[in-house]
């Protein structure tokens, strides 16, 4: 009697768009993707807009959406660190030091997320609330979902992680 063979699934939540939580999340996706699991991402929060295009310039459907999209450009370029941002020191700090150790951007890890097969699910509760659309985010993310069918795809998965 053969077993069937049950699918390696992982969810993930991305809700920051911290330069230090947008990397943990991206890699984590990728390498489980490598290890042949199906990996759904799902976007919500200030996580939407690491993956705004990188020039998208201002977004938003009335006054106070527009402002906040100045506030908060979005976009891998504009990222800050979490702690020591020091006025863009920490971050400067950090980009050096990736790049000087060789670690992957966060648009080439993106791209390999997409070519792995890895889904990047936008919540459209926050497009909403931010006045994103489609064509302001980038492209390969899946079509927008809301609460529900990110606690579906969590439900169907071995590992859930919110980061």
């Amino acid at each position: 009697m053969s077993e069937a063979v049950m699918t390696r699934k992982a969810t993930l939540i991305a809700w920051s768009d911290d330069l230090d939580k947008i990397y943990p999340t991206l890699i984590l996706a990728t390498t489980a993707a490598a290890y042949d699991v199906e990996v759904t991402v799902f976007v919500t929060f200030w996580g939407l807009l690491a993956f705004k295009k990188n020039n998208r310039g201002i977004t938003g459907k009335d006054w106070m959406t527009k402002a906040l999209s100045v506030m908060r450009k979005g976009g891998t370029k504009s990222l800050k660190i979490s702690r020591l941002h020091m006025g863009g020191m920490g971050t400067w700090m950090m980009n050096k030091i990736f790049k000087k150790e060789k670690i992957a951007s966060l648009d080439s890890l993106i791209e390999e997320a997409l070519i792995s097969g890895v889904k990047f699910v936008p919540c459209q509760m926050t497009m909403d609330a931010f006045g994103l659309k489609r064509e302001d985010l980038i492209d390969g993310m899946g079509d927008p979902a809301g609460a529900s069918t990110a606690i579906n795809v969590a439900l169907d998965s071995q590992i859930n992680w919110f980061i």
